[in-house]
């Protein structure tokens, strides 16, 4: 897969600490794709746009709420 046109941001889960921080690239047809802001070099995860929707909406549904 060419990833090259990938422009990846920072979750906005992420913290802002250094730690525990994930990239997501949403812009490719088809897949989105998510790595390790400490180890951008190993390795990549990818998802189809609806799983990882579904992925999201659960998470949105299990955070804390402040």
């Amino acid at each position: 897969m060419d990833m090259t046109s990938a422009r990846w941001r920072k979750s906005t889960y992420s913290g802002s600490n250094g730690g525990s921080c994930v990239e997501v690239a949403d812009n490719l047809t088809g897949v989105v794709l998510v790595r390790d802001t400490k180890d951008r070099d190993g390795g990549t995860l990818t998802f189809t746009p609806t799983s990882w929707a579904s992925f999201v909406g659960l998470a949105k549904e299990s955070a804390p709420r402040g």
